[in-house]
């Protein structure tokens, strides 16, 4: 076993690898750049290496700089995580040639399978079942559209080297293919090095899963499936183990093609090899990630392993003591990820500091997975995510309620999240009931996410809890020991209640009008300043996010965010201090909607532009956003040019 290990990565994957190294009794070293010089990885680590300027292009992946820590540090391998050299088949070469050892599969897999054109043809030799298209080189746009009218639309145009959702875009029509073509190929070789594309056929209602396996230098086998549908533009935002799509047949199918793929490239360590899945379950081999999945937490809580330990142990020469018949399934995991973006602009990536920032209280089935701390700076120049929560249960519903309720229980401030959004997905009745694809983001939430909306049920909970923390912060020392009327009025909508409470309890009677009342006892543990409401509803648990919003007060549930006030005052007084702001018009511009590179500009003063065309694009955390024209107009402006750093809402243009 390896005295010493690197890792040649950074944030939660990061101090994942960290802990299962700490578990085995193997030093760690971490490496860092200018911006994480206090992240969390480097503090857990037992040594730490600077390796250059924030900016990732010259730190996390410049080879050179990783070899070299390495050998000063006296590490004997170096375990990537996942992204940045993770899949670089040249990486593995040169810790070869400086005999170090790389916690991965061998530089031939990689290379083959990171070769999306090349890994289709392999996956076709071996017997893998491969989605119709043209997996040859492509020239121009041109060439594009008639390969993609024989292919027949819809057509889904990938990078070659892509990954992660970059240098992909799906098009229906001759129009779309060369606007995707021109995008995906600048894209791809931007983010890759490398603007081969192909195209294949676009499969309709189609869900996305994954078939973990694990080699070493003797067998393969495969550790189930992740179901990963839930995306947003190709990213992966919820997923989950087992699919509750898949049947027992297509499972060991899906699984036994994933194996004799790894095999013919001789494939060791973890790995994914990634399918899309169409409504009658006909499956088609989408690519072989040569790495550590993002979600690996879900397989490993249905499993009991610990992949980080076996690809460890099986760098190091090991053998898997176990075989497929002895790959166990129990119960289900949910992982959802939690990142800095804002939901109510586009899920735009949100920058800052992490001002307030504490996981949910350790509680059975609930993991979380995180590289950041409470004064933490979100970075432009990494991906946004902040920690990954996962929830194990006995069954699906279990997993979903813990899910929630974990969620309610995540606090973050001082950057936008996109928690409320998750607990939408997740509570969703089409969620629940497992019918799900690719498409259910665009299809149930067509407009973006503004905030969920409560059922009656939720909102006379909310009542509740409004009355007791109104009723808290007016007694904060004897309560009355007789009971007082209230008004409590969420977002300008007034209920009377009545308040009657000892120490702990509270007992909430409210008039709702002609439609009856409630009563609902309250039990908690809320104090004045507390950011979380942790307390009961009778016999069922509860936890709700409690913000100032003076002269009141904002309660935060399950997705839903609504603002409370309780005052024993009239009505028409009452709605006078909750005063509703008018935002300010700035139609006038287009306005940056984060911090970022301003890359192109394709609009000039003095021309005129219809609602939909394309204006510039700004990438921010290594994706590029087309900024369109929300309706007809003449531009007036240039506020910036090509190759300005942006701040949010800083203009680009004026228009008349």
């Amino acid at each position: 076993m390896f005295k010493k290990i690197l890792i040649a990565n950074r944030g939660e994957i990061a101090v994942r690898v960290i802990k299962s190294c700490q578990r085995l009794g193997i030093q760690t070293v971490a490496v860092y750049s200018e911006a994480d010089r206090d992240a969390l990885h480097v503090e857990l680590a037992d040594e730490a290496v600077a390796i250059g300027p924030a900016a990732s292009a010259e730190s996390y992946l410049v080879i050179e700089k990783i070899v070299e820590a390495a050998k000063a540090t006296g590490a004997e391998a170096i375990h990537p995580g996942f992204g940045f050299l993770s899949e670089k088949a040249a990486f593995v070469e040169a810790l070869d040639a400086a005999g170090l050892v790389f916690i991965g599969p061998p530089s031939a897999a990689i290379a083959a399978m990171g070769d999306k054109i090349q890994s289709k043809k392999l996956a076709a030799e071996a017997g893998v079942s491969t989605v119709p298209g043209y997996i040859g080189e492509i020239a121009d746009a041109e060439e594009a559209a008639k390969i993609a009218r024989d292919i027949g639309y819809p057509v889904m145009i990938k990078a070659s080297a892509g990954g992660g959702g970059k240098g992909m875009r799906i098009a229906r029509s001759d129009k779309e293919v060369a606007e995707g073509f021109r995008g995906a190929r600048s894209e791809a070789k931007s983010s890759f090095g490398d603007e081969r594309i192909f195209i294949e056929k676009y499969i309709e209602e189609p869900r996305h899963i994954e078939i973990q396996v694990l080699a070493d230098a003797q067998k393969c086998l495969y550790l189930w499936e992740r179901e990963c549908s839930i995306q947003r533009r190709h990213q992966k935002v919820v997923e989950e183990a087992p699919s509750p799509f898949l049947d027992e047949a297509t499972r060991k199918a899906m699984g036994e093609q994933a194996v004799a793929l790894a095999a013919a490239v001789g494939y060791r360590s973890a790995g994914t090899v990634e399918f899309i899945v169409d409504k009658d379950r006909n499956f088609f081999f989408l690519e072989m990630n040569t790495r550590l999945q993002v979600e690996h937490p879900v397989t490993e809580m249905i499993t009991g392993l610990d992949l980080v330990e076996w690809m460890i142990r099986i760098a190091a020469g090991e053998t898997l003591p176990f075989g497929q018949s002895e790959v166990k399934r129990k119960g289900w995991a949910i992982e959802t990820r939690v990142y800095a973006e804002d939901p109510a602009r586009g899920f735009l990536p949100s920058i800052g500091r992490l001002v307030h920032y504490s996981e949910p209280t350790a509680a059975e089935g609930v993991r979380v997975d995180s590289g950041v701390r409470a004064g933490a700076e979100i970075s432009m120049y990494y991906d946004p995510m902040i920690a990954k929560l996962v929830t194990h249960g006995p069954d699906r519903k279990t997993a979903i309620l813990r899910m929630l309720a974990a969620l309610d229980g995540f606090h973050i401030r001082g950057i936008q999240h996109n928690m409320g959004f998750l607990s939408a997905v997740v509570g969703h009745p089409r969620f629940r009931e497992g019918r799900i694809s690719t498409n259910f983001i665009a299809e149930e939430f067509p407009d973006g996410f503004a905030g969920a909306e409560l059922a009656d049920d939720d909102l006379e909970r909310l009542i509740a809890v409004a009355a007791f923390i109104g009723w808290r912060r007016e007694f904060r020392q004897e309560p009355p020991r007789t009971s007082v009327e209230r008004i409590v009025v969420i977002e300008r909508e007034s209920y009377p209640v009545r308040i009657q409470g000892s120490t702990e309890d509270v007992v909430v009677i409210a008039d709702r009008g002609p439609d009856g009342g409630f009563e609902r006892e309250v039990r908690g543990s809320w104090r004045p300043g507390q950011p979380l409401f942790h307390g009961a509803i009778g016999s069922r648990p509860l936890t709700v996010q409690v913000d100032a919003a003076e002269p009141g007060f904002r309660l935060s549930l399950e997705g839903a965010s609504l603002r409370a006030l309780v005052v024993p005052t009239r009505t028409g007084e009452l709605l006078e201090l909750m005063p509703v702001k008018q935002p300010p018009d700035l139609s006038k511009f287009l306005l940056s909607p984060m911090p970022g590179l301003l890359v192109s500009l394709a609009v000039s003063e003095g021309q005129e532009v219809k609602a939909g065309e394309e204006l510039a694009v700004v990438e921010a955390m290594k994706m590029e956003n087309v900024l369109r024209a929300t309706a007809d107009g003449t531009v007036s402006a240039i506020k910036a040019q090509p190759g300005d750093s942006l701040a949010v809402d800083q203009a680009i243009l004026e228009f008349e």
